[in-house]
């Protein structure tokens, strides 16, 4: 019986990135048979993961950039994986300047280079999926493991996983009620991107590929106001962006939209997914975080490669996607008829999401 270890995952990137690592932690899971730990950025890796069953632990940094000298944080980040010095250690870090500061905390964390594999040494094969690369990783075994796990070899599938906890359906139901929402379709609308907003203001559309026009939004509320004039129309994002998207409503002009970017933390998010009637996106995180969820989605891409980046979804028919290159390398070359049909064409969802609970991990 091999020894068992909790292998040890590094990325330092946002709700997407984090989003599609869950496919790589399932396959690590079951290659060593023990659930992963965790090293990323941000509090949603805590709270996309809490009591997943693929992840024992996750370690959140608050800032990738922040040097050691600045951040107390590091120092104690660096005493755990000092503790982890005997765990293979799998890096899926593509960013060369976040990758040159994971290598030196390896390094200060006396963490063997042959216990260590990283996506970089992977090439990307032309047209593959983003989560094909991450899996083609998990597949590698790092050299000082190689005579007990690099025969161990998996089927897992390829397509992020996620559920909704009885408690926190629950307390999205009550918000829901609330707010009255409850027994409504729920159509999600998430006009903007990590890109969208800038210490100032917002981005001039210019500067950003997968900005859509503020009257085209304004079109798909009207369509969807006709075509489903009992649903409730969500305009969703960070709350960061909620004048921006408060300015997207005002100029709707119509009955029954929600501005909720300051109301939807990551498990409200997840919850109301799990139960929408259908979510309109631009190419961001919280479109994968609907596919995930098995919510009908429409997804607008810019300049992003389609093949690289195409939410996945338990039902690929239920995700339809619109755009990017090398047709469209915009999404405001993307006409809202184009958005509007796609969206009637979605498959209907049969049912919400049933609660799950986690067992708690050791």
């Amino acid at each position: 019986m091999p020894t068992l270890f909790h292998p040890l995952v590094i990325r330092y990137g946002r709700l997407g990135d984090t989003l599609l690592l869950q496919p790589l932690l399932r396959r690590l899971h079951a290659r060593y048979g023990q659930a992963c730990t965790l090293l990323a950025t941000g509090s949603y890796a805590v709270d996309l993961y809490h009591d997943h069953p693929d992840v024992a632990e996750v370690i959140a940094l608050q800032s990738r950039h922040r040097s050691f000298l600045l951040s107390p944080q590091q120092w104690l980040v660096l005493r755990a994986l000092r503790r982890m010095r005997h765990v293979p250690v799998y890096v899926c870090e593509p960013q060369p300047r976040s990758l040159e500061r994971i290598r030196l905390l390896l390094k200060l964390a006396s963490i063997p280079s042959n216990h260590c594999v990283f996506l970089n040494d992977i090439p990307l094969a032309p047209g593959s999926h983003w989560i094909e690369h991450l899996l083609e990783l998990a597949d590698s075994t790092p050299a000082a493991f190689s005579d007990r796990f690099a025969s161990v070899s998996c089927v897992t599938s390829a397509v992020p996983a996620f559920a909704v906890s009885a408690k926190d359906r629950a307390e999205c139901d009550q918000w829901l009620a609330q707010r009255g929402l409850a027994g409504h379709p729920l159509v999600l609308l998430q006009p903007a991107n990590k890109r969208t907003m800038r210490w100032n203001g917002v981005r001039k559309a210019s500067d950003d590929d997968k900005s859509w026009p503020i009257e085209h939004w304004v079109r798909i509320g009207t369509a969807l106001r006709a075509l489903l004039p009992q649903a409730r129309i969500l305009l969703c994002g960070s709350p960061e962006e909620s004048a921006y998207l408060e300015s997207i409503r005002t100029a709707m002009a119509q009955p029954g939209v929600e501005v909720v970017a300051k109301e939807l933390p990551l498990s409200r998010l997840k919850a109301v997914l799990a139960m929408a009637h259908s979510m309109i996106s631009v190419d961001t995180g919280p479109a994968h975080l609907a596919a995930a969820m098995g919510c009908p989605l429409v997804v607008m891409f810019g300049n992003g490669s389609v093949s690289h980046w195409r939410p996945r979804s338990g039902t690929p028919e239920a995700v339809h996607v619109l755009g990017g290159p090398p047709v469209r390398t915009r999404v405001d070359a993307i006409a809202p008829e184009e958005v509007i049909e796609a969206w009637r064409s979605l498959p209907a969802r049969t049912s919400a999401a049933e609660p799950v609970e986690f067992a708690r991990l050791p």
